[in-house]
């Protein structure tokens, strides 16, 4: 006895193109759905000028300052809450202002001319830090 095995229906003509035209418009919608996702989950809100800040902070000056600026780190004092003129001495001529007295006497700092464009954000985390410390 030989037995046979059953296959499906064949799906032909117009049934198989309206297959056909269903897959289509599927991967058409799953595509824009694609897109859509894609879109959304690249914006994002542009950086504050004290986020910008702390961007700098943390890959510039925690070499020597503490991560944290309203503690003392290894080389440099607490720095949050600095004068915008302070943080521009500092970082740009590795100077002070004209009658200021630093916290330490070391001259280890070097200027950072480089960083003359991000004095602003700097200055703008150091007093964002000072404020969320009290």
């Amino acid at each position: 006895m030989t037995s046979r095995v059953e296959s499906a229906p064949r799906v032909t003509g117009q049934a198989a193109r309206g297959v056909k035209a269903t897959s289509k418009n599927a991967a058409a919608v799953l595509a824009v759905v694609c897109l859509l996702l894609l879109a959304a989950c690249s914006e994002s809100k542009p950086l504050t000028s004290a986020e910008r800040g702390r961007q700098v902070y943390l890959s510039n000056c925690t070499i020597c300052h503490n991560p944290d600026p309203t503690q003392p780190g290894s080389q440099g004092p607490a720095i949050a809450g600095s004068p915008r003129e302070l943080v521009e001495a500092r970082v740009v001529r590795a100077a002070y202002p004209p009658g200021y007295t630093p916290q330490r006497t070391t001259q280890v700092m070097p200027a950072q001319p480089m960083l003359a464009s991000k004095v602003d954000d700097l200055t703008a985390f150091l007093a964002a830090a000072a404020i969320k410390d009290h």
